[in-house]
Parts: structure tokens; C-alpha cells; sequence
């Protein structure tokens, strides 16, 4: 048994690299690799044609450690260290689970029978609930909020902050969403088209640009549109559609987001406006734990009522309290917080 999950352990290691290398080398639309490539530069593009901070440096203060920290904390930590114990973990939790009650999780999917938009629908919106409330567990607790302290010291906002996070959240992230997303039959690593959704939208909260909701509606409507015009994720209203008809459904899609969405987007998903707050250095007394902590979606702070958009953010101090004396430097920021408390969260 215990050569068993050795083996996993090795091989987790072996495939991993060889999957690393793969993305490496082999560009696709399937490529994750390439896609955080090319949605870091899409948004780098928008931030230097339309930034909403304008007397904000275009390469910013901390610009080229955030640039790392978004391969290190993707690809690089699960290399390393993160895939191959991860494994072994699932492993012997569905070991435990079907020993103790006979029951297999990975042979029961209570979502099979479903189209696959369906399931990845129910996938994303389960994923970031549970995912807001370890946000709010990261800043209620003083142990998890030190690891936090690492996305909070940030103090000049763009898309490259949405990933420079301390890795310890990605083992208590992830650790923590793998079994309702395992009951459901969805897995620890879920979907790619979720990956990318959440990756991109991730971007654009950190982003220094400002977007009016009919615009991010309209885009919104414009994928919606795409999906139902090239019969993606078993949504198949066309039987061989044209071109011409491919386009005008985009097109449709787009004008229906642009109208019909935009009055919902500031409530229903996150944006840089509400995100910044998120950062604000200084909060109210009622508030001390935090506001807005919306991944993805803005709803779950509404209807738990932690949004928090006094007026426009554009220009406020980001970071924490103390965020002066935080270290600078990647190998103190990611050996924070291990050990005895450092400092206490004010």
C-alpha cells in the first residue's frame, strides 16, 4: 500500500514535468501555457491604451514580481511541490471515503446525465462560492490572513496583482473546494473553459482599466452568442449552421448583453471599481475583516452584505496597515507567515 502511493508520488513528478513541457512547446487553444500568456497581454495592451489610474507608471511598482509570481504560483509550485503531494492526498481520502463506506466517489457523478454547459455552469458557480468563503476565512483568521498579507501588499494595482499570492493558499484553496467539487463529481481541477473564464476575469478585476458595464455585458453576450453559433459544450440549436447565421447570432448575442446585461453586471460579477475597496488600505472599524470578497462574482457580497463601494476608488492608499515594513523581496514574501505568527492583523 505504501509503495502504491510512493508510486503516485514519482509519478505525479514525471507527468506533471512532461506536462509542463508539453505546454511549453506545443502551443494550442488548448494550451493553458499560452492562454495566461495571451490574457496577460491582452490586458496589458488595455491597461496602456485606456488606464483608469493615468499618473500610474505602465510598468509599475513591483510589476516584474508580480510578472513571476504568476508562473511560479501556476506552473512552477505544482511542479515542484504541490501536484505530486496533492495526488497522493486525493488518493488517500478516496481510499478513506470508499473503505469506510464502500462507496467510490470518482464512479458517482450525480452530474453525468447533464449537457456539459449545465455542468460546467453548476461547476463555476459552486467553485466560487465555496471560494468566496475561504476568501473570508483567509482574512478572519490571523494564521491565514499572514499568508494573505502577500496579495494584500500590493500597492499599485494591475492585472499581474491578481496572482502574486502567497503559495500556501493554493494547498488551502484548493484543499478546501475539493470535496463539494468531488461530491459532485467535478474533480480537484474541474474544467479548462472554467479555468479560463475565472483566469481572464481575475485579470480584469486587478487590471488598471475602468469598463462600462453595457461594454463587459456586451462581450459577456457576444460568448453566450459564440457558444450557442458554433454548438459548443452540447448546445445545439443549429443543425450545420453558415457562416452568416454563426455571425448574426454573435452579433445578437452581443446586442442582448449590451442591453439587457449591463444594468446586472456591476451586482452580478466583480470589476476593478469594487475589487480596488477589496485592497483599500484603510477600512471601516465595522469592516476591519475585509469587504468585498468576490472572486468572480459580486453576488455572494450582496446578498451576504460585505459590498463595499463608498464612492470611486480610482485613487485610494492600497495595502494594510504596516504594509511598509512587509518584505519586499519573493523568498521573504513566500516564507511569511510559516512558523510562529509574525504579526497580527490590525
Amino acid at each position: 500500500m505504501i509503495q502504491r502511493y510512493f508510486d503516485i508520488f514519482i509519478n505525479a513528478y514525471s507527468n506533471y514535468a512532461g506536462y509542463l513541457w508539453n505546454e511549453i512547446t506545443t502551443p494550442s487553444f488548448q494550451n493553458y501555457f499560452y492562454w495566461l500568456i495571451g490574457v496577460s497581454l491582452f490586458f496589458f495592451f488595455l491597461e496602456v491604451i485606456i488606464p483608469w489610474r493615468k499618473d500610474q507608471a505602465i510598468l509599475r511598482r513591483d510589476f516584474w514580481l508580480d510578472l513571476f509570481y504568476m508562473f511560479f504560483n501556476f506552473f512552477l509550485f505544482s511542479l515542484i511541490i504541490y501536484n505530486a503531494a496533492s495526488d497522493v492526498v486525493v488518493n488517500l481520502f478516496n481510499d478513506g471515503i470508499k473503505g469506510l463506506t464502500g462507496w467510490n466517489m470518482q464512479a458517482s457523478n450525480p452530474l453525468r446525465s447533464l449537457p456539459m454547459w449545465s455542468i460546467l455552469l453548476i461547476g463555476f458557480l459552486v467553485r466560487d462560492f465555496v471560494q468566496w468563503w475561504i476568501h473570508r476565512l483567509l482574512h478572519r483568521f490571523d494564521w491565514l490572513w499572514n499568508f494573505h498579507k502577500v496579495h494584500h501588499s500590493v500597492e499599485q494595482m494591475g492585472f499581474a496583482a491578481h496572482l502574486r499570492y502567497h503559495w500556501m493558499e493554493n494547498v488551502v484553496y484548493r484543499s478546501l473546494e475539493y470535496l463539494p467539487l468531488a461530491l459532485l463529481g467535478i474533480g480537484l481541477y474541474d474544467f479548462f473553459i472554467i479555468h479560463i473564464f475565472t483566469l481572464a476575469w481575475g485579470h480584469y478585476n486587478h487590471s488598471n482599466i475602468s469598463i462600462p458595464s453595457r461594454v463587459t455585458g456586451g462581450i459577456l453576450g457576444a460568448g453566450i452568442g459564440t457558444i450557442i453559433a458554433i454548438g459548443a459544450f452540447d448546445v445545439n440549436l443549429y443543425n450545420d449552421p453558415g457562416i452568416g447565421l454563426q455571425l448574426i447570432t454573435i452579433g445578437v448575442g452581443a446586442m442582448i448583453g449590451a442591453l439587457v446585461l449591463s444594468p446586472l453586471m456591476k451586482t452580478l460579477f466583480n470589476s476593478p471599481e469594487m475589487h480596488i475597496w477589496h485592497h483599500s488600505h484603510d477600512l471601516p472599524a465595522d469592516r476591519s475583516n475585509g469587504v468585498n470578497f468576490g472572486l468572480t462574482l459580486a453576488i455572494w457580497d450582496y446578498v451576504f452584505k460585505t459590498a463595499y463601494l463608498p464612492k470611486s476608488g480610482q485613487d485610494i492608499k492600497l495595502g494594510f496597515p504596516g504594509v511598509d515594513d512587509f518584505p519586499t523581496r519573493f523568498i521573504d514574501q513566500v516564507t511569511y507567515g510559516i512558523g510562529p505568527l509574525k504579526s497580527k492583523k490590525k
